[in-house]
């Protein structure tokens, strides 16, 4: 059990090429599942893509990061407006678990766990191969949650791409080099 007192919005490396972050949203469980789980509600905070709640079943997140904000802020270099990512379900155990194939790390599992009238949502980014991708995906994860955070409370995000670039720095400070 997770002490949501001492919670922080950061994420922290718990093995050394594992992120694990966490964020406490508002519930029931079923809701943050969906927002997990159906194209619509996830495009709203991650990326689109229809998931077959099948063990296995491939899909394909499609992001574009410039419409999670309004406005999405300055879009770094090297940064294309549209990006995909072929997956699959490796885990799922709904509305508790779900975990899926990252491209050339070890995966990402979300879990739920339900803290009274909120839901604490724990994402374990697993085998990040270096410090670049560690970073980015860090700042990722912490931006694409605290727009989900927003989006579930009713309220508008922070600007996305100006997130994200803040945020980027500071993991560069709070991570080990």
């Amino acid at each position: 059990m997770t002490d949501l007192a001492t919670l922080d919005a950061y994420g922290v490396l718990t093995e050394p090429a594992t992120l694990t972050i966490q964020r406490l949203l508002p519930g029931p469980i079923e809701r943050v599942w969906a927002y997990l789980t159906e194209s619509e509600l996830r495009r709203q905070w991650l990326a689109a893509g229809h998931m077959e709640m099948t063990l296995g079943a491939p899909f394909e997140f499609v992001w574009r990061n410039d419409e999670l904000s309004n406005p999405p802020g300055q879009r770094p270099a090297g940064f294309a407006e549209e990006h995909r990512m072929e997956s699959r379900i490796t885990e799922l155990d709904p509305p508790r678990k779900l975990a899926i194939t990252w491209g050339s790390t070890g995966g990402v599992s979300f879990e739920l766990e339900p803290q009274g009238g909120e839901v604490l949502l724990t994402v374990i980014h697993r085998r990040l191969p270096d410090r670049a991708t560690m970073l980015n995906v860090s700042a990722g994860w912490h931006m694409h949650l605290d727009i989900l955070a927003a989006r579930m409370a009713g309220e508008e995000p922070e600007a996305f791409w100006d997130g994200w670039a803040r945020l980027k720095s500071e993991y560069d400070r709070r991570l080990p080099a």
